[in-house]
């Protein structure tokens, strides 16, 4: 199932994102995320971070008035894969 970040971005802003995976990795840790945007053009992934428990993604241009998709892929220490889509708002405020 799919999140949406509630906060919406401007086409102008570079803004950053995350993401608390803490809950479904129990005792695991994150060893490497990839983000990608899975729905719409023009969103530019700038870059990303992670700690072992969270993911950050910074963001900037996005059209007016689209919804895009993102894909959270992460490895963990253990060997697992996990991937979480979140929805985000780009509107011209």
């Amino acid at each position: 199932m799919a999140l949406t970040w509630p906060a919406v971005k401007d086409p102008n802003e570079v803004k950053d994102y995350s993401l608390d995976w803490s809950d479904l990795l129990g005792a695991d840790t994150i060893s490497s995320s990839t983000w990608t945007v899975s729905e719409g053009s023009g969103l530019v992934v700038d870059s990303s971070s992670n700690t072992t428990t969270a993911t950050t993604v910074w963001l900037s241009a996005g059209t007016d008035v689209t919804n895009y998709s993102l894909l959270n892929r992460v490895v963990t220490a253990g060997g697992r894969t996990y991937d979480q889509t979140v929805r985000l708002k780009v509107r011209d405020k």
